[in-house]
Protein backbone atom coordinates (compact mmCIF):
# COMPACT_ATOMS: atom_id res chain seq x y z
CA UNK A 1 0.00 0.00 0.00
CA UNK A 2 1.52 3.49 -1.01
CA UNK A 3 0.27 6.50 0.94
CA UNK A 4 1.11 10.18 1.01
CA UNK A 5 2.50 11.56 4.38
CA UNK A 6 2.47 15.26 4.92
CA UNK A 7 4.10 16.71 7.96
CA UNK A 8 3.33 20.45 9.51
CA UNK A 9 4.39 22.03 12.48
CA UNK A 10 6.58 20.84 15.33
CA UNK A 11 6.74 16.99 13.09
CA UNK A 12 8.07 19.62 9.89
CA UNK A 13 10.41 21.14 11.78
CA UNK A 14 12.00 18.83 14.07
CA UNK A 15 11.71 15.71 11.06
CA UNK A 16 13.46 18.14 8.42
CA UNK A 17 10.57 17.06 5.99
CA UNK A 18 7.65 18.42 4.77
CA UNK A 19 6.64 15.34 2.77
CA UNK A 20 6.69 11.84 1.55
CA UNK A 21 5.43 8.84 -0.38
CA UNK A 22 5.51 6.08 1.72
CA UNK A 23 5.21 2.13 0.63
CA UNK A 24 3.82 0.61 4.11
CA UNK A 25 4.51 -2.87 5.08
CA UNK A 26 1.56 -5.21 5.12
CA UNK A 27 -0.49 -5.36 8.41
CA UNK A 28 -0.61 -1.35 8.61
CA UNK A 29 -4.44 -0.27 8.35
CA UNK A 30 -4.68 2.47 11.25
CA UNK A 31 -2.95 5.44 11.88
CA UNK A 32 -1.87 4.02 15.66
CA UNK A 33 0.01 1.41 13.31
CA UNK A 34 1.27 4.04 10.52
CA UNK A 35 2.62 6.17 13.63
CA UNK A 36 3.85 2.92 15.90
CA UNK A 37 6.01 1.94 12.39
CA UNK A 38 6.92 5.19 11.56
CA UNK A 39 8.35 5.50 15.25
CA UNK A 40 10.79 2.40 14.44
CA UNK A 41 13.11 4.44 12.43
CA UNK A 42 14.07 5.80 16.05
CA UNK A 43 15.76 9.00 17.02
CA UNK A 44 13.45 12.34 16.57
CA UNK A 45 10.94 10.12 14.62
CA UNK A 46 10.30 8.02 18.13
CA UNK A 47 10.07 11.38 20.19
CA UNK A 48 8.42 13.49 17.49
CA UNK A 49 5.42 10.86 16.65
CA UNK A 50 4.20 9.31 20.26
CA UNK A 51 0.44 9.50 19.96
CA UNK A 52 0.42 12.25 22.47
CA UNK A 53 2.34 14.66 20.82
CA UNK A 54 0.35 14.65 17.18
CA UNK A 55 -2.62 14.78 15.62
CA UNK A 56 -3.65 13.23 12.01
CA UNK A 57 -6.00 13.64 9.43
CA UNK A 58 -6.52 10.83 6.26
CA UNK A 59 -7.62 12.49 3.37
CA UNK A 60 -8.43 15.67 4.92
CA UNK A 61 -10.52 14.66 7.48
CA UNK A 62 -9.45 14.69 10.90
CA UNK A 63 -9.19 11.30 12.83
CA UNK A 64 -8.01 9.15 15.86
CA UNK A 65 -5.45 6.87 16.14
CA UNK A 66 -7.83 3.90 15.05
CA UNK A 67 -8.87 6.06 11.65
CA UNK A 68 -8.08 3.50 8.96
CA UNK A 69 -5.80 4.30 6.39
CA UNK A 70 -5.78 2.93 2.90
CA UNK A 71 -4.37 2.74 -0.74
CA UNK A 72 -3.73 6.13 -2.13
CA UNK A 73 -4.49 7.84 1.14
CA UNK A 74 -3.10 11.38 2.24
CA UNK A 75 -1.95 11.32 6.06
CA UNK A 76 -1.01 14.64 7.56
CA UNK A 77 0.96 14.68 10.69
CA UNK A 78 0.76 17.76 12.57
CA UNK A 79 1.04 19.38 16.28
CA UNK A 80 -2.20 18.90 18.68
CA UNK A 81 -1.99 23.19 18.61
CA UNK A 82 -1.11 24.61 15.39
CA UNK A 83 -1.78 28.55 14.21
CA UNK A 84 -3.69 28.89 10.96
Amino acid sequence: MTITLLYFGRPRENLATSSETAELPEGIASVAELLAWLRTRGGNWARELADNRVRCAVNQELGGLSAAIRDGDEVAIFSPISGG
